[in-house]
Formats: C-alpha cells, structure tokens, sequence
C-alpha cells in the first residue's frame, strides 16, 4: 500500500512505559539521551550478566481504574487501558459522544497474557482441572488487551490483534487505516501493548536469546487515535499529524536489496525526523540512502519490544513541526519490513 483514498489523520498519543505515564517522559529521555532502562537483576538470571531491561515499575494501575477492576486486569491489560484513556482524553473524545459502532481498535501484541497463562497452566499442572482459575483465563490470550479497552470505553467498532514479531504494532495500524479507509470505523484506537516479566527472560535465557534480539526488552503500551481527517475537522480538534503512506514488504532478499528497498521507501527520501524501532540489526538496513535531520533510536532508550512501534510513532508525532515530513522504519529479522511517512499536523 502506498497511500490512502481519505487523508488519516492522528488527533491523540499516549503510552505507558519504563520512563513513565504519556508520551512526555518518553521524549524528555530521548532528548537527553538518557536511557531509562535497569540492570536485570542478578537473582533473577544467574549467571547471565550486564543484561538490562525496562520494566514500567512506576505504573501503578490504580491510578487509572478502580483497585476491584485493576485486580481482574492482565499486566498488558493494565496498560492498554491506561494509555487508550490518555489518548482518547487528548483528542477530545468521551465514551458515548461518537457512536461506539464508529470507533474500533487495533492493536500488536507479542506476549500478552504471558503471566496469566503460566498461573493459570500452573493451576491445572498442581491441582488438575480442581485448579484451573476461571477468573485467569480470558486475561491468557493476545487480544485480551484490546478487548479490554473495547468494553472499558464502549468500542463496538472493528477489533483485531495482531502477533507478528516486531512489527506487531505496525500491522495494526496498517489494518487500522484500511478500516477507516474502508469506511467501517470513523476512529480507530492502534498501536501496541507488550509485558515483561521474569519468566520471559529465563525463557529466553534458556533458548540463547538474551544476547541478540531480547536484550534490552522493555514493556508498556503506545496508542494513536487515527480518524478520517474529515470528521476530526468537523469535531474541531487539533490534527496532531497525518499518515501519508504505509508501505510493506516481506524481505530485503539477498542480492535485491536495493529493488526492495526502493519498492519500501517513497521516492523523496528527505525527512525531518526519523524513527526506528523492532529489531534494531534488521531496521537499520531498511536506511539506504534517506536523509534525516534527525535519528531517533527510542528502543535504547525504553527498551525494545514486539509491539513498541506505537510508542515510536506516539513519539514521532510529537516530534514533528506543522508540516514536517517523518519517517517511521521497522523490521523483524525474518521480516516483514514497515515504512510510515507522517506529516506533522496543524499549527497549535
């Protein structure tokens, strides 16, 4: 895809990260170069060493819902939730003044429900079916996160989830702009949710993973409100960005890197501010020859995950001047590979 029908405008961004709650913690860290991650600590892994990792440890769900609700919430769910609220209160939006048919979520997810999926499996492994938890088991699966930001704000709209590797939060805003380019949701809720937890880390402790793609993992959830720019006109709010154009590929093939990448990227390779993130060794390739005022390498900053893309381009957005032309880059080692092009929204 290279471009869409209706222009798809971004009129709200949060997230909830190791660096903290909204996108201003987020920013103020890559400004200053500061790398918000921690030491994994040694009694977790022992004998793996200098290994860091971002866990969000100064969320506090509480903040954002009722104890009773926070306690039946998956981690993943936690965050959507809160980030989704921040979102929709930036852009103007209350549950019940647009049609919930109208609005619909797509979010990327890599290991969502982990934590609720080994209580729940421990349950049944210690006690039999006598110990399987009933409570536990809808917070097991991806999509538990963006089914609990429907029914929190009254989404009846599309609702998917998508798991594909580190562009998880990518494929999701790409289905998201087709929706509304489809006309079957006038606002559409994307972007990416991701927990981290000890368990993951032996896991990939044990499969050799820590020293490649999972050091440095981080958690947290980024969500855009995209809208057709039509109708966030006519409800008179600010047009934060647009999305110009999303493009796709499976793989750089070997010996037809260049013919992808010019299938990949726009002709105008020029850009104000440029943003990567997924697996750091793939991404990079996807640079050629673009030309960026600036380079953003948010992964260093708050870790790298499956679904962080929606932070990343929560934070282009932010970046980007009225009309400033940005570039988002992401790939997974086996691919796909994603190429964004936003423009910076209207004049505050």
């Amino acid at each position: 895809m290279n471009s869409f029908s209706c222009p798809i405008a971004i009129t709200g961004a949060s997230a909830i990260t190791v660096a903290g709650s909204g996108l201003a913690p987020v920013l103020d860290a890559m400004r200053a170069g500061r790398a918000c991650l921690q030491p994994v600590p040694v009694d977790l892994l022992e004998g793996v060493e200098d290994l860091l990792w971002g866990r969000a440890n100064q969320f506090k769900a509480t903040d954002f819902m009722p104890p009773l609700k926070a306690r039946k919430l998956d981690r993943g769910s936690q965050f959507a939730v809160a980030a989704a609220g921040l979102a929709l209160t930036e852009a103007g939006i209350a549950t019940g003044n647009i049609p919930g048919e109208r609005i619909g979520i797509a979010l990327g997810c890599g290991f969502g429900g982990i934590a609720n999926s080994a209580e729940f499996l421990s349950g049944y492994f210690q006690q039999g079916v006598a110990g399987l938890s009933p409570v536990l088991f809808p917070n097991t699966v991806a999509n538990a996160p963006a089914s609990n930001v429907s029914i929190e704000y009254g989404i009846k709209g599309p609702n998917i989830t998508f798991v594909q590797r580190f562009c998880s939060a990518e494929s999701a805003i790409l289905a998201a702009c087709r929706y509304i380019e489809e006309g079957r949701a006038d606002v559409m809720l994307s972007g990416g949710v991701d927990e981290l937890t000890p368990l993951m880390m032996k896991g990939f402790a044990a499969m050799g993973q820590l020293h490649r793609h999972a050091s440095g993992f981080g958690e947290g959830s980024g969500i855009l409100v995209l809208e057709r720019n039509d109708h966030a006109i006519a409800r008179g709010v600010t047009v934060k960005g647009r999305v110009q154009r999303i493009a796709t590929l499976g793989l750089l093939l070997p010996g037809a890197e260049q013919q992808g990448l010019d299938r990949l990227l726009p002709v105008q390779r020029s850009f104000g501010q440029v943003t990567i993130s997924g697996a750091e060794s793939s991404t990079e390739k996807l640079l050629g020859d673009i030309q960026a005022q600036s380079l953003h390498r948010p992964g260093r900053i708050i870790g790298r995950s499956l679904a962080m893309g929606g932070v990343v381009l929560g934070a282009l957005t932010s970046l980007l001047k009225s009309g400033e032309r940005g570039l988002h880059l992401a790939a997974s080692p086996e691919g796909p590979c994603f190429a964004i092009t936003l423009e910076g929204g209207d004049p505050v």
